[in-house]
Order: C-alpha cells, then structure tokens, then sequence
C-alpha cells in the first residue's frame, strides 16, 4: 500500500495551492493529491468569471478580506513568476438608480477600510470616459481588480509541487469514498487504497458530504446554485472595455449580472443565480435525485428560498428568458440588443446554508482529528488560494507534527 504524509482531497484551485504551499515549505514530505476527474479544475474553479477580486466587499477583518486581499496580491507574483494569462485591467461599480447611491458609497466606504489601493469615486462622465456605452449615476473605478487564467493557475502550481518532490503524486480519476481512521488513515478511493499521516479535505461542491465521511458533525448542508452566462457577440464586444458591476444587493451573497473581459478577449455577461437541482449540473435542466433531496429536504433551504421569495422567482425567470436576461444588462448598457448576446456557459457555487437559511458568508475551515476541512470557501476563494493555503498550512502546523 502506498503510503503519503498528507493527503489532499480536491484537485481545484484550493487543492492545488494547498498541495504547492505544503510542498513548497516542506519539500522531503511526500505529499499526494487525490482528484475525481480526469482534469484538474474541473468544477467551480474552471466554470468561474476569472476575475482577481480587490476584496473590495467583504467584512472588514473577515477571512474573506484578509485572504482576498493577501492572495490577490500573491496570486499576482506567481502569475508574473511563472506567466500566467493575466491583467489588472481595473473595473468600474455602477449605479442605475437612486436607491443604489447610498450602496455604492458603503462599498466605497468598506473598501477604504480593507485598505483596497487607488479606489476613485467617479462622475457619470468619468465613467464614460472609461466605458462610454455605459449609462449610470456615478460610479467607483477599483484599479486593483483584473482577469486571470485560473484553470493555468491551478495547473502550474501542481506541476511546481510535483517538480519539488517527484516522490509526491496526482491521482486523477480518483473519487474518495471514505477513510479509515486507524493508527495511520487509510484513503479508500474506487482506484486504490492508500495510507496518510494527514489529510485536507478541499472538496468543493461535496465538502459537506466530505466532512461527513470523515466522521464531522456538521449541521449546515453545501447548497449548490447555478450561474448561467452569455457572451457579447462579436460585433458587441467594443461595448465593454474591460469589468463593468452593478452595486449588489447586500441581502443577498451574489454579486448581481456583470460584465467581463476574459483573458481570451471574449466578454461574458452574467451570472445569474438559481438554486440547482445538480451539484456538478451545468445545464438548465440538469438533475441528481440525491442531490435535489439532499437540498430540499433541509429546512436552511426552504428558509432561504421563503426569506428570498421574489429575488428567487426573477432569477429564475430571467435563467429561461434571454429578454429578461437582456433587461439586467441593458440597466448599464441600454444599447444592448437581442442580437448582441449569445449564449455562454455555466458555472455551479457551493454555498453553506446554515439551518435558519443564513448563507456562510465567510471562509469556514475547520480542524477534525488528523484532517482539516476547507467547509466554505465561495467566491473569491480562487483569489484568495494561496493565502487560505497559507491559512491551512499554519493551522496544520499548530496541530500536528510536521518535520522539515
């Protein structure tokens, strides 16, 4: 039996980072990533926006701001370091209404207080003059915001980590089934079993049903909610610059339909957000009888969709109407027509639901035994990688007995 001194569990972008930060510190380890698909980043980090977040939102002194922050300016050394498709193109937040002002200046203020660098408050005209099909109130530029291949980012980080140590391993197509906790844990998986010291549950979509294996009393539920995209078509690309934001709604853990310039020079619009009844459903009409009854037969759910009645019906209304769709987009571009969109991808965000339908709104990773368990980590989690591996590094390292 082959036998490993940590385990990761999740070959997405906080995996892959994990795997790097451990190896890279501890480089005689002999460390082993365990992935069910066939291709790194195959979920949610390979169906996001692709956008290096400021950190512009969230709670002043969250995990979620701290990391965002911390990774966003990391995650920008590695991608210069090893040429990664990148660019801090900057993005502009709009208003198109009067009752988004007073929003928009709390944003403003939070960001002041994360300490988010060169933040502008900026006239109708101003925004104009950055993107001039755009029609708003005012707005704010954050120049720290960019676009990023993270799919290569994920890549590049597993191929550093296996270049340090060739005695560490991928394994792909390999799904956990569950773990046997003896003197050594035994990973059970449906291609081998293996022995580990350590392990670190980095699973996503299923890190719920992960947690649970691995013997964690946990009362929240990851419920899974889908976010479709359409692309500006060619002729409508000169419509956007680069990054074009509503103010959100702060009731709500959705950014709201946005526009971005790709790394590719496409420019997608979106996502909305629907519950889905798939975690991994990447199509309107996906379905998981597991995974619907796994959601609808939790109350958090049912409280959540009760406490968002309205919110829900249009956003599903909009997933199935490329008019109502149109209408989100026009509220910052009016000049938006039917033809100027075509249909894109999907991407699927694991949210924690708290029993009461609160959503988990910051990162949640947690110690269990001889494992630790990445049990929240939504958007912008892809920014913040390397700071949360940092943050799981160090929390391993007050816990358990490594040796360099």
């Amino acid at each position: 039996m082959e036998h490993f001194d940590i385990a990761i569990v999740g070959g997405g972008i906080v995996g892959a980072a994990t795997f790097y930060k451990f190896q890279k510190k501890y480089p005689d380890l002999r460390i082993a990533l365990f992935e069910k698909e066939a291709k790194l980043a195959g979920h949610q980090t390979g169906h996001n926006s692709g956008v290096i977040h400021s950190g512009l939102y969230y709670k002043p002194g969250s995990l979620k701001a701290k990391n965002c922050i911390e990774g966003r300016i990391e995650l920008l050394a590695f991608a210069k370091e090893f040429s990664i498709a990148h660019e801090i193109c900057g993005k502009v937040i709009v208003a198109t209404e009067e009752s988004e002002l007073d929003r928009m200046e709390n944003i403003y203020k939070n960001g002041v207080e994360n300490g988010i660098e060169g933040m502008k408050k900026l006239t109708p005209s101003e925004v104009k003059e950055r993107e001039p099909f755009v029609e708003c109130l005012g707005g704010i530029f954050v120049p720290a915001t960019g676009i990023i291949d993270f799919v290569g980012v994920t890549n590049k980080m597993v191929e550093l980590a296996l270049k340090i140590n060739p005695k560490s391993c991928l394994y792909l197509g390999h799904e956990v089934d569950h773990v046997n906790h003896k003197e050594l844990s035994e990973i059970v998986t449906n291609n081998g079993t293996y022995s580990v010291n350590y392990l670190v549950y980095c699973g996503g979509l299923h890190a719920d049903r992960l947690a649970k294996k691995d013997g964690v009393n946990l009362k929240e539920k990851v419920v899974p909610f889908r976010g479709d995209y359409y692309e500006l078509s060619d002729a409508a690309k000169h419509k956007v610059r680069n990054l074009i934001y509503p103010v959100p709604d702060p009731a709500f853990p959705f950014l709201g339909v946005h526009f971005t310039r790709m790394t590719d020079g496409s420019v997608e619009c979106g996502p909305n957000a629907v519950f889905s009844f798939k975690r991994e459903g990447y199509s309107k009409t996906a379905f998981s009888l597991r995974d619907t009854w796994d959601a609808l037969t939790y109350r958090g759910t049912w409280k959540l969709f009760f406490g968002n009645v309205k919110y829900g019906i249009d956003e599903y209304r909009r997933a199935f109407s490329k008019k109502m769709f149109l209408r989100s987009l026009k509220k910052m571009i009016p000049s938006l027509t039917m033809e100027d969109i075509v249909p894109g991808r999907a991407g699927v965000r694991a949210q924690l639901l708290s029993q009461n339908g609160d959503t988990r709104d910051d990162f949640r990773i947690e110690l269990h035994g001889t494992s630790v368990h990445v049990l929240n980590a939504p958007s912008p989690a892809a920014t913040a990688s390397l700071s949360i591996a940092n943050h799981i590094v160090n929390t391993a390292e007050e816990h358990f007995n490594f040796k360099k």
